[in-house]
């Protein structure tokens, strides 16, 4: 407790939130609700001073009042500075297409109304996807209906504002706010202390804009800050068993057309087409550098997607929204450069005493004729006026820790085992990722809204690396 008040955190999940409220405050939360075992032991490995109530938002009972049936009284009388919600964004979505929406789902958010009503929070925050918005009924079909769209959002303000609540809500953008993810959400905030809302001014912007130019602002943080270049890539012309036998892990080889023709896209919108490509310089022991230098051990580097319209992403901006299945959606393509003239590239090296760099995207040694017979990729790209063939191009998922780092989590979060020390799963660190909230956000709304609560110095987010 601070000042003798809560801070609670519902739908907890991994612990996005409670991070950004450490941050600010210098303190975990007093208590965090969720409903999956797997997440409330990923939380508490982090949080291990929160009380954990591992169970259905409905059923834990919020006052000593509440039915005989509900596991416990968890406020116990004592008055909430904050209570914070983020519910079940999966039924707003676009992400979700045409699928069927579950209104049970969809009615979580009116947990935060039920928590208002009984215990009286100061302030509530509720985070979730942009079209939570137009929350609506659900025809027989379980698709809402469009001419009532917003018609359910319109009564859940209503109501909060009923209970005594000032309410507002807008957009925000975790870029905005120093996450190397452009990942944008829905927040509102209603307090009834007498006190304002406050937004708290961006602190980041585009490197063109002018905040930026004047001093006002920093530049956005890029993706290319909480990438390891020195971990294995392998080469999309190698095939699984020679991958495997070579590096012992799996890959899915061949690639599909589509995933092919997004590298093929890539290379010419970020490399081929681009007046300043990102350029990096591996060493022989896997360290690296930024670098414009001509030598070998060159590669230019990218973002790709596996799914969605987009080609991919600058590395040097803001990761795209990391999504809760996205175990495979985020790829770093690394492009291999040898100068055109291969001869005269030897004999600089030889010259400066440099060796060779260590290739990342190692193929079979073979790869001309492959390449050169794909009919996809181009050979050659000048870059800085000098003309450098493509050796190699290499292909491999973003790891979790990496984006975990363009989530804005510090980088001594545990996120491979829980609380009990047993593994968890790649899959499952993934999930906990995209559905997490970019904790820089909540450490500055709390910040503007809560002041009183952060004169503690918590844990810092993901620094860009050196």
């Amino acid at each position: 407790m601070i000042n003798g008040e809560l801070i609670i955190d519902c739908f907890a999940g991994g612990g996005g939130t409670s991070v950004g409220i450490e941050m600010a405050t210098g303190s975990s939360p007093d208590i965090a609700v969720n409903h999956s075992p797997a997440a409330v032991r990923m939380h508490a490995a982090n949080h291990p001073a929160t009380q954990h109530y591992c169970e259905d938002i409905w059923r834990l009972r919020i006052t000593p009042s509440g039915g005989r049936d509900d596991p416990a009284a968890v406020c116990n009388g004592k008055p909430i500075a904050l209570a914070w919600f983020s519910p079940d964004c999966t039924h707003f979505s676009r992400s979700r297409g045409g699928k069927p929406k579950s209104k049970a789902i969809r009615g979580l958010a009116w947990s935060a109304c039920r928590w208002a009503a009984l215990v009286s929070p100061r302030v509530i925050i509720l985070e979730n996807v942009e079209e939570f918005m137009t929350w609506g009924p659900l025809n027989r079909r379980h698709h809402p209906v469009r001419a009532k769209q917003g018609a359910t959002f319109r009564k859940f303000i209503s109501q909060m504002e009923g209970l005594g609540y000032i309410v507002e809500y807008r957009t925000l953008s975790a870029a905005d706010y120093g996450t190397p993810t452009a990942r944008k959400r829905f927040f509102l905030i209603a307090r009834r202390d007498g006190k304002p809302i406050i937004w708290p001014e961006p602190t980041h912007g585009p490197a063109g804009s002018p905040e930026v130019k004047e001093g006002k602002r920093l530049p956005y943080i890029g993706a290319h800050t909480q990438v390891d270049f020195s971990l294995l890539c392998p080469s999309i012309f190698a095939t699984a068993e020679s991958i495997r036998e070579k590096y012992g892990i799996r890959a899915t080889r061949p690639l599909v057309p589509k995933t092919l023709q997004r590298i093929a896209k890539g290379i010419e919108k970020f490399v081929a087409g681009n007046p300043d490509p990102f350029l990096v310089q591996l060493t022989e022991n896997g360290k690296c550098r930024d670098s414009k230098g001509m030598e070998d051990g060159l590669y230019a580097a990218f973002i790709v997607q596996q799914q969605g319209m987009s080609v991919g992403s600058d590395i040097r901006s803001p990761l795209n929204t990391i999504t809760a299945g996205g175990m495979g959606h985020m790829y770093l393509v690394m492009i291999h450069l040898h100068h055109a003239d291969r001869r005269e590239a030897m004999a600089r090296l030889e010259a400066a005493g440099a060796g060779q760099g260590e290739k990342r995207g190692e193929g079979d040694g073979e790869l001309d004729g492959v390449y050169r017979g794909s009919g996809i990729f181009p050979e050659t790209v000048e870059i800085h006026g000098t003309r450098y063939r493509i050796a190699d191009i290499g292909l491999r998922i973003l790891e979790p820790r990496e984006l975990y780092g363009c989530q804005g989590f510090p980088k001594d979060y545990i996120i491979d085992r829980d609380s009990s020390g047993k593994a968890y799963p790649k899959s499952e660190q993934v999930r906990r990722c995209g559905n997490a909230v970019c904790p820089p956000v909540p450490e500055a709304l709390i910040r503007a809204n809560l002041p009183e609560l952060c004169a503690g110095a918590g844990k810092k987010a993901a620094q860009p690396a050196a």
